[in-house]
C-alpha cells in the first residue's frame, strides 16, 4: 500500500479518472450501436456529430488510440452516407 501522502492522492486521484473514462467509454460505445441501428438518414448525421465529438474527446484523453477514433469516425461517415443515397 501506499506509505506517501502524495502516493495515496494519486490513488484516489487515478479511481476517478478511471471511473470517468470507463463511463465515456461506455457512453461513445451506447452511441455509436445507437447510429448503427438507425436508417433515417436526417437523425444518423446529427448522431454522428454527436459520435464524432464523443470519439475525438475519448482520442485526445488516450482512452482510446487517436488511429481507433479516426478508424471509426471513418467507418460512421461510410455508413451515413450510404444511408438512403
Amino acid at each position: 500500500m501506499a506509505n506517501h501522502k502524495s502516493a495515496e492522492k494519486r490513488i484516489r486521484a487515478n479511481e476517478k479518472k478511471r471511473l470517468r473514462n470507463r463511463f465515456q467509454h461506455k457512453t461513445t460505445r451506447s452511441y455509436i450501436k445507437k447510429l448503427r441501428l438507425t436508417t433515417d438518414k436526417e437523425v444518423a448525421g446529427e448522431l454522428y456529430k454527436t459520435v464524432s465529438s464523443l470519439l475525438d474527446r475519448l482520442a485526445k484523453k488516450n482512452v482510446i488510440h487517436k488511429n481507433k477514433a479516426a478508424n471509426q469516425k471513418s467507418k460512421l461517415a461510410r455508413f451515413v452516407n450510404r444511408l438512403a443515397a
